[in-house]
This record gives C-alpha cells, sequence and structure tokens, in this order.
C-alpha cells in the first residue's frame, strides 16, 4: 500500500490507521505549499485534487473514511470496527458527523472558495469557525466518548478520524482543556505507538 499525505490534514488519519493494523505501507508527501495537489501528476492518481489516496496493487482509493474501511476488512485481527453490527454503526455514526460536519466547520477557515468568492464571505467564515468547532467539541465531549475511546475500553477506526481532528481545535480558537472527555482521549491517544511513529515520520505537527 502507498499513502499520499500532506501533514495537518485528514490524510493523517489513514497512516495511523494502518499503523494499528500492523499493514506495512510507504508513502509520498503531498506539498500543499506548492500546490502539488492541482498539478497534472497527482491529479492523475486523485483528480479531487485532496488527500489522502491510498494506492493498493494498482488501483486507487479515495475518501478517508472508505480507505479506513478497506483497512480494517484487510486486517480483521486488528479489531478496528465492531464485531456487533449495532455497535459498528454508532462508531460510523461518529466517522460521519466528524467527516460531514466537523470537518468542513474547519474547513471554512483556510477554504472558503470552495463555497463562496468574495473575500468578505471568506472572512466571516473565518470568524466563525470558534464557535462551530467549540459546539462539535461539545457535541463529542457529551456524547461521542464511551470511555477512554470512542467506544468505550476498545480502540476502533473512529478513534484515529477524532484524534486527528482534535489535533486542529487549538489552531481554530478553541482551547481543548475545557473539554475533559477529549483532554482525556487526546492523551490516551498520545500514548500509542501508532501515534509514536506517525510524529516521528513528521506526519504530525
Amino acid at each position: 500500500m502507498h499513502l499520499y499525505y500532506t501533514p495537518g490534514t485528514i490524510s493523517i488519519v489513514v497512516a495511523i490507521t494502518l499503523e494499528e493494523a500492523g499493514l506495512d505501507y510507504t508513502t509520498t508527501k503531498v506539498n500543499f505549499a506548492e500546490a502539488e495537489q492541482t498539478k497534472a501528476p497527482y491529479l492523475a492518481k486523485n483528480p479531487k485534487g485532496r488527500v489522502p489516496t491510498l494506492e493498493v496493487q494498482g488501483q486507487l482509493l479515495t475518501e478517508t473514511g472508505a480507505l479506513l474501511e478497506y483497512i480494517a476488512a484487510s486486517a480483521p485481527q486488528a479489531g478496528l470496527v465492531p464485531a456487533d453490527p449495532l455497535a459498528a454503526a454508532q462508531m460510523r455514526g461518529v466517522m460521519y458527523y466528524l467527516a460531514s460536519t466537523m470537518h468542513i466547520n474547519h474547513a471554512h477557515k483556510m477554504r472558503g472558495s470552495r463555497w463562496a468568492d468574495l473575500q468578505s464571505s471568506f472572512d466571516d467564515m473565518t470568524a466563525k469557525v470558534p464557535q462551530t468547532m467549540a459546539a462539535s467539541a461539545r457535541y463529542i465531549e457529551d456524547h461521542a466518548l464511551q470511555g477512554p475511546f470512542v467506544m468505550g475500553d476498545t480502540l476502533s477506526l473512529a478513534d484515529p478520524y477524532l484524534f486527528v481532528v482534535c489535533n486542529w481545535l487549538k489552531g481554530d480558537g478553541v482551547d481543548p482543556s475545557d473539554y475533559p472527555r477529549i483532554s482525556r482521549f487526546m492523551a490516551a491517544m498520545e500514548t500509542r505507538a501508532s501515534v509514536k511513529a506517525v510524529r516521528a515520520n513528521g506526519m504530525l505537527p
């Protein structure tokens, strides 16, 4: 497996999950500062011009959730998806919330051109980010953590996802210490060998 990633982006979720699954992989850094994601070589791999992209046996996979599901199915022994269908649906509910709401809240700070054209609109979106990210953090704090991890005592696909998104809180004007459960969760994730490996590789700031 070969992962195309950019430090600090949602693509790091895939690297952490690959580490948790114990799967071998290689990486290529996509340099957003030089707009590599908008140039022909990368667009040939992911026409959306975004990360992550995972290359598997000549096939190109995109969308974070889909990549995580593929990794879990490729390493069932890692137990990254609960065996109980109800618990699995609860886990996916958190993942879909992160993808459809919290990630979008964050993106309004620097990706306003996806939704508007005027600088005044960009400024308004940026100003709103601390409020919307705080609201999302409150939802996670009150409803998404069943224990040390999303599903209680056992790590699942939702946890690397939540870890990376919560790493954005401080930069988005939200104090993580205001959310004790999130703070404990983040501390627990920092002890994982997967997170240590990805940080050592320079993928996490």
